[in-house]
């Protein structure tokens, strides 16, 4: 295991440390674990990376987050910026906290699981291909023009903090979803915890009841 102190650690040098430690574990028949603390807004972690890995984050990572990502599982004890998931291929991210803008864009492959909510245009241009079917599973609310120009992959988002009630249940006030729900999509298959008024949908899309 390799563990690493982020702190005032530029991106350029954070990056190839991991890399460095990935390459020296290619021959190992276990699977690398890399613990990176104290991280603030360091960019591009994960990025490209194919080996078999867990990289658990303590702190907030900076922009594009995993892109191009094919294999590891990251794990974010904090929130998400912007970009997280970019085209991801296959692998795994859990974040226990929030997350920006484009979560997921252009994302062929993989699960990607957030605890609370997320910005604008999450899982943008997601798309699917044979047994390869992208996943988000949102916990809490989701901005505006979710899903937009979708073609493949699944969404969910539960709005787990938002059901206040004895029955554990969402009205369309209560909104765990922002406008433009769904615009552009031609593909894949968006669920949303509770009631959604019609307003808030794409042109492209309509509701129905599971």
């Amino acid at each position: 295991m390799l563990t690493i102190d982020s702190d005032r650690l530029n991106y350029r040098d954070l990056n190839l440390r991991v890399r460095e430690f990935l390459a020296s574990t290619e021959c190992s028949n276990q699977i690398p674990i890399i613990e990176l603390k104290n991280v603030l807004g360091q960019r591009y972690i994960g990025d490209g990376i194919k080996a078999k890995a867990k990289i658990k984050i303590y702190g907030t990572p900076g922009n594009d987050l995993a892109v191009f990502m094919d294999g590891p599982e990251i794990e974010i004890f904090g929130n998400g910026q912007d970009g997280v998931g970019n085209t991801m291929n296959s692998g795994e991210i859990i974040i226990h906290g929030d997350c920006g803008d484009i979560l997921g864009y252009s994302m062929r492959g993989g699960r990607i699981y957030i605890k609370g909510n997320v910005g604008y245009r999450s899982g943008i241009h997601m798309k699917s291909y044979l047994e390869k079917i992208p996943a988000i599973i949102i916990g809490g609310k989701a901005g505006n023009f979710l899903g937009e120009y979708m073609a493949g992959g699944i969404i969910i988002v539960l709005g787990i903090n938002e059901a206040n009630n004895k029955n554990n249940q969402i009205n369309a006030r209560q909104s765990i979803v922002g406008d433009y729900v769904g615009t552009g999509m031609h593909g894949g298959t968006i669920y949303i915890r509770g009631e959604v008024e019609d307003y808030k949908l794409g042109m492209e899309v309509k509701e129905s009841s599971i």
